[in-house]
């Protein structure tokens, strides 16, 4: 996989957690420990993507 794809599906999955969390949110029982859970995946991807892009300001 090309950084530039391992970086587009990073974005998408990113995306998806987003829209997981407001659905969870707008649950009328919402899952704090699922929520807390699907934030800190949002957060590790977000990092991850930081990292990557890290290189390109650089130059």
């Amino acid at each position: 996989m090309s950084l530039q794809s391992h970086i587009v599906e990073l974005r998408r999955r990113h995306e998806a957690l987003e829209k997981e969390i407001e659905r969870e949110q707008l649950h009328p029982r919402t899952d704090e420990q699922k929520l807390h859970e699907l934030k800190r995946k949002k957060l590790h991807i977000k990092d991850e993507l930081s990292k990557l892009k890290q290189p390109e300001t650089l130059h």
